[in-house]
């Protein structure tokens, strides 16, 4: 014997050699599925690029066979945004041209990942970035990056001349003054009023407020002891195109020492739930101005919009509560809160609701029911309302924060 192993195939009979045939078919397909498996995965697993939004503010999304983990290699510093997703084939690689702040993309192997490689067309930064998984009618995995511009840098002349859906209006904000509760609705009960009363008169006062500053326009929900549905009242501040929605009202408790101002604005559930009630219209994109001519894209966009709106009401909140200290105006400990409350459902119009004080404490209705301490209130309302609108663009307020969300 030297070691080898010695075969007699002419002692084999019709089974063995059936046996074999069979054993290499089942082999031959083995490979066979392999090959085309490792080919896919080669070739399919990024399967395209997609954009959205403007020259400040763009969203990449890489769709995707099989789920990746990214990893920034540039965020943007350099002119170029440069992401590798390990788990995913690259193939011979695919780029082409890009939309907004992305002026070109390059998808390429690198090693047994991917390289995504975005030339930006100014400067910019990554905001956020997440992989979403097959949900919401989509079957495969989406990778997304969200850009914001940063700095001064110029927009090319290109895109100086021509018109953009997101630039700010000429003509004086509009304010929408939402008056809680009303009619059938009185509120919150206190001692000596409803809260229907004290917010109708806080809302005529605001209204008086900012007209005499003539920097404004002000519409009101209602201006009469009347019940207004809270959807309309969201209706009336989106017909009206509004730049800014406050809804007044007073609070309750079963502790009669509670007082203080608080301000809500809308929570991530109540995101969802607004994307809800505005796609359940066949016609949503026209409302909120989109192209309508690819969904995936309007839902990008609504995104977009609703992100942006949703940090704008932050914003605001902050700048009011300051004022609102800085007026010795009471408030609670935790006074900046957050809620799925129907009149904060707007997707495209910034929203707070305001709570002014307790109704329930007797220091707090006795300030809600004096003209003068409600003068002094809603002066300090109006201030915050002048430096929300003083300062930087609503797009760049937007950039302070990006909050999850999902194309």
């Amino acid at each position: 014997m030297n070691g080898r192993v010695r075969f007699n195939l002419s002692a084999w009979g019709p089974r063995e050699w059936a046996m074999t045939a069979l054993a290499l078919l089942v082999l031959g397909a083995v490979l066979l599925i392999s090959t085309r498996g490792l080919a896919a995965g080669a070739s399919g697993d990024v399967r395209g690029v997609r954009f959205g939004g403007d020259v400040q503010r763009t969203r990449v999304v890489i769709d995707l066979d099989r789920s990746a983990r990214g990893e920034v290699i540039e965020g943007g510093d350099r002119g170029s945004v440069v992401v590798t997703l390990a788990g995913v084939g690259a193939g011979r690689g695919v780029d082409g041209s890009g939309s907004g702040l992305v002026r070109d993309w390059r998808v390429s192997a690198s090693g047994t990942a991917s390289r995504v490689q975005l030339g930006l067309a100014r400067n910019a930064r990554i905001e956020r970035r997440f992989l979403l998984p097959p949900g919401d009618g989509v079957a495969h995995y989406r990778y997304v990056i969200d850009i914001a511009a940063t700095g001064s840098a110029p927009v090319p002349a290109a895109e100086r001349q021509a018109p953009r859906p997101e630039q700010r209006r000429a003509e004086r904000p509009l304010i929408v003054i939402d008056a809680g509760h009303g009619g059938r609705d009185p509120g919150a009960r206190g001692a000596h009023r409803n809260e229907s009363e004290v917010t109708l008169a806080a809302a005529l006062a605001l209204r008086d407020e900012l007209n005499r500053t003539g920097r404004y326009r002000v519409m009101l929900t209602r201006e009469t002891n009347v019940y207004v549905d809270l959807y309309r009242r969201v209706r009336i501040a989106r017909q009206a195109d509004a730049d800014l929605f406050i809804s007044l009202h007073a609070d309750a408790g079963a502790d009669p020492a509670t007082r203080g101002a608080s301000v809500y604005t809308l929570s991530e559930q109540g995101a969802s739930r607004a994307v809800r009630e505005v796609t359940r219209s066949d016609d949503w994109h026209r409302d909120l101005h989109l192209p309508g001519r690819d969904p995936s894209v309007d839902r990008i966009l609504l995104d977009m919009t609703q992100r942006a709106t949703q940090n704008r009401s932050a914003q605001f909140a902050r700048v009011l509560l300051s004022h609102l200290e800085a007026a010795d105006h009471p408030l609670l400990r935790r006074s900046h809160r957050d809620a799925g409350l129907a009149v904060l459902l707007a997707p495209d119009v910034p929203a707070v609701l305001l709570e002014m004080g307790f109704i329930t404490n007797p220091d707090d209705e006795r300030s809600l029911g004096d003209t003068a301490q409600r003068r002094r209130l809603v002066r300090a309302v109006a201030e915050g309302i002048d430096r929300y609108f003083r300062g930087p663009s609503a797009l760049q307020m937007a950039s302070n924060g990006i909050a999850a969300g999902q194309p």
